[in-house]
């Protein structure tokens, strides 16, 4: 309570009398004494004015690019938004395992290494084979593309022809690399 009342009393003390800093010669003695002043005019206008000066206005404006314009052999759905994709996958993917992992012994679940091995072994080859799949490319191809994405912060490859060729490489040695894991592993 008494050291409100001192602040406080402190504050209104300042406030009374202002500091010799911030006076009105202070900015002279710094040298800040030239500063620039635009004079505001303003100037009624009808509706139409308005919309004739702003459309005036606008056309002044420089045109952002839009996505069109974009090679699609390099951007769409290339191996920028794939590598972001499985990443997210395998981090989402962690989440919900733990979680469901975690909260297993109390909803009545069986997640143990047993049960879930168990499980798996009794699935058709075929279906085996797809699972693992699914596990593997995502894991080969994040796997493939760190190491391009590395090579492109070294600023390496960057030609046209060269994004192109290691992107087919990439898809080529992701699927062959999946398919090794999934049916061969």
């Amino acid at each position: 309570m008494i050291a409100q009342r001192a602040g406080t009393t402190a504050l209104r003390r300042v406030a009374a009398t202002p500091n010799a800093f911030f006076a009105a010669n202070t900015a002279a003695r710094l040298g800040l004494a030239h500063t620039q002043t635009r004079p505001v005019a303003t100037q009624k206008l009808t509706p139409a004015d308005g919309a004739a000066l702003l459309a005036k206005q606008r056309l002044a404006r420089p045109v952002s690019p839009h996505l069109e314009i974009y090679d699609k052999q390099q951007t769409w759905f290339g191996g920028s938004a794939w590598q972001r994709i499985t990443g997210s996958a395998f981090s989402g993917g962690l989440y919900v395992f733990a979680t469901a992992y975690l909260a297993a012994p109390v909803l009545g679940w069986h997640l143990e290494s047993a049960s879930l091995a168990a499980a798996f072994g009794a699935l058709p080859f075929a279906v085996k084979g797809a699972v693992k799949f699914l596990a593997a490319w995502p894991f080969v191809f994040h796997a493939i593309n760190g190491v391009r994405h590395l090579t492109f912060d070294m600023a390496i490859g960057f030609h046209r022809q060269s994004i192109i060729k290691t992107g087919w490489y990439l898809w080529g040695a992701s699927i062959v690399g999946g398919l090794y894991l999934a049916f061969l592993a």
